[in-house]
């Protein structure tokens, strides 16, 4: 026994090649311990693969996640004397519509009223005729986006008449119009 050591201290120990030897017996030895003393394999609770159940980093039932919540805009309101923007926009719509063997000019007339400036001015170059709906067939649903800015869907006959209205100082006004075929 006493060759045996000598032999590994002064021949295999003295170059590199058996540090490295002995290093790697050692570390191969602290690993192959640590799993006998481990036990079992159990969940780790790391994830290996796909999870089975949603991934929830907060507990549902903690309330608030902290995030700031946008109030919802504002109720459009109408100056007293004026019209709201519902009554507008239907008002709109019936002149929008009303185009058949009607003068551009009057037609043009009908909206003005209705119609922000740069509305009519848009609509100078309008043809009436182009207009692709006969009749209106629905009711305007209002959608409030900002204080002073609504859009008005109406159901028309051939598609969705969408209005854009602004009343910044309670007088509300079309100052966009849109068309969805239906």
């Amino acid at each position: 026994m006493r060759g045996a050591v000598g032999f590994l201290v002064k021949g295999i120990l003295r170059s590199r090649v058996g540090i490295a030897l002995a290093l790697a017996v050692i570390v191969l030895g602290v690993v192959g311990l640590a799993r006998v003393l481990a036990g079992p394999n159990e969940s780790s609770g790391l994830l290996t693969g796909t999870p089975n159940d949603p991934l929830v980093t907060v507990t549902p039932t903690t309330g608030d996640d902290g995030l700031v919540s946008v109030p919802p805009p504002p109720s459009p309101t109408a100056r007293p004397g004026t019209p709201p923007p519902e009554t507008v926009a239907r008002s709109f719509a019936a002149a929008w519509v009303d185009h058949r063997d009607v003068p551009a000019a009057r037609w043009r007339d009908r909206l003005r009223p209705l119609s922000t400036a740069e509305l009519a001015g848009k609509l100078a170059e309008v043809d009436p005729v182009s207009v692709p709906a006969d009749e209106v067939s629905g009711e305007p649903a209002l959608t409030p986006l900002a204080a002073g800015l609504v859009e008005v869907a109406i159901d028309l006959d051939s598609g969705t008449l969408r209005l854009r209205l602004i009343g910044p100082d309670g007088r509300w006004l079309v100052d966009g119009v849109d068309w969805e075929r239906g």
